[in-house]
């Protein structure tokens, strides 16, 4: 997929676009995204980074980063991204002058928008000013109970069975294997340490089974109280592994939550848990899905 910073950097050429963050790329997203792509010409996502609400001082703890994000768009059959860097100049366009200076500039003829998408200043713009401008407009109903913030509470919560419904697959967990304390390996158990981007969200603190690499895990999140830790961890024991995981960007997928984190009465006695919560990853059933 090819990926522009700037609406000069794509070729000449009609588009149909999908217009957007689409963080996560949850099942409503790829409908839009569909949309796009059936319409049967240069299939486009415009989106953005940073996230808008971060850059209008608002508060958002994203579920993918962006590198993940055009990932998933190409999965889903869009041949060419436009990152817009989202600044304070950007969001105080006009939806007109947003749809002439970038819409029309990247020869976009179809426009696959959701039923409540809103662009431009203080989100003024909708479908009827896009038609008005000429544009072919392909509304996509919206996924009733389907949306980022919805999916964004669930996996803080740790309900990630009830979020990977929502999203159309598992939710996941994206970093960069750091060195960690070495105390897995002397259990039995080696884990790959995860350094997670400061802007994704950390579910909920516990043990949960899930996927990476094309191995099940056993995935830990939290402070490791049994040792008196205070400093967050995210810690993966990859089944049935071996390898050297330093530096290498890990995306797991979190498939079902196992149990809270907690302290032990001994280092024996923890050995054992660790010992079936491996188990319970093995046995475990990957979300279907949609």
């Amino acid at each position: 997929m090819n990926v522009a910073h700037q609406p000069a950097e794509l070729a000449p050429g009609e588009r149909a676009v999908a217009v957007g963050s689409f963080d996560g790329v949850h099942r409503g997203h790829r409908r839009v995204l569909e949309a796009a792509v059936d319409a049967g010409l240069s299939a486009t996502v415009v989106t953005f980074w940073p996230h808008p609400r971060l850059v209008l001082g608002n508060r958002v703890e994203l579920l993918s980063t962006l590198k993940r994000r055009l990932e998933l768009f190409e999965t889903a059959g869009i041949a060419e991204t436009l990152v817009l860097e989202f600044t304070d100049e950007l969001a105080q366009l006009e939806p007109r002058e947003f749809a002439e200076t970038i819409l029309r500039r990247i020869g976009t003829r179809v426009i696959a928008v959701g039923a409540d998408f809103r662009f431009g200043r203080a989100r003024s713009g909708d479908a009827s000013v896009l038609e008005q401008l000429g544009f072919d407009v392909r509304s996509v109903p919206t996924v009733e109970g389907v949306s980022s913030t919805r999916v964004r509470k669930l996996v803080a919560e740790g309900d990630v069975e009830s979020a990977a419904e929502l999203l159309g697959r598992p939710p996941e967990l994206e970093g960069i294997v750091v060195p960690g304390d070495a105390r897995g390996g002397t259990l039995g158990y080696p884990t790959a340490n995860l350094d997670v981007p400061a802007e994704l969200l950390v579910p909920a603190y516990g043990i949960y089974a899930g996927a990476t690499l094309g191995h099940r895990a056993a995935i830990s999140i939290g402070v490791n109280p049994h040792y008196g830790g205070a400093d967050r961890r995210v810690e993966s024991y990859l089944l049935d592994f071996e390898g050297e995981l330093y530096g290498r960007r890990l995306v797991i997928e979190l498939w079902r939550r196992l149990r809270d984190e907690q302290a032990f009465g001994s280092e024996e006695e923890l050995i054992r848990q660790i010992a079936a919560d491996v188990e319970q990853a093995r046995l475990a059933s990957r979300p279907p899905a949609s």
